[in-house]
């Protein structure tokens, strides 16, 4: 296996790539959660829930959702309002 040794170009992109890659994050970081949208996959996987389940909330209008063709869009306000209408504070 030959031995692979970067070049200063090669790092130089990299470290561009880096730099573009941070300005998106704390830009979005930086952004109203209001404004922020996720998909279904990344809904179920923040909840840890299944498809049906996923469904289900959506249909007993459990979670508010936006809809776009077969595309399936929550806001992240809606699901940070679920969990704390749902919170259960530590008892003493």
């Amino acid at each position: 296996m030959p031995f692979y040794e970067p070049t200063d170009e090669l790092f130089k992109d990299i470290q561009e790539r880096l730099k573009e890659l941070t300005a998106v994050v704390k830009q979005k970081q930086l952004m109203n959660p209001e404004d922020l949208f996720c998909d279904n996959q990344e809904f179920m996987l923040i909840m840890n829930i299944s498809k049906r389940t996923a469904q289900l909330w959506r249909d007993t209008g459990y979670i508010g959702f936006s809809q776009l063709g077969n595309k399936i869009y929550y806001r992240i306000k809606d699901i940070q309002d679920l969990l704390n209408e749902n919170y259960n504070p530590k008892t003493k």
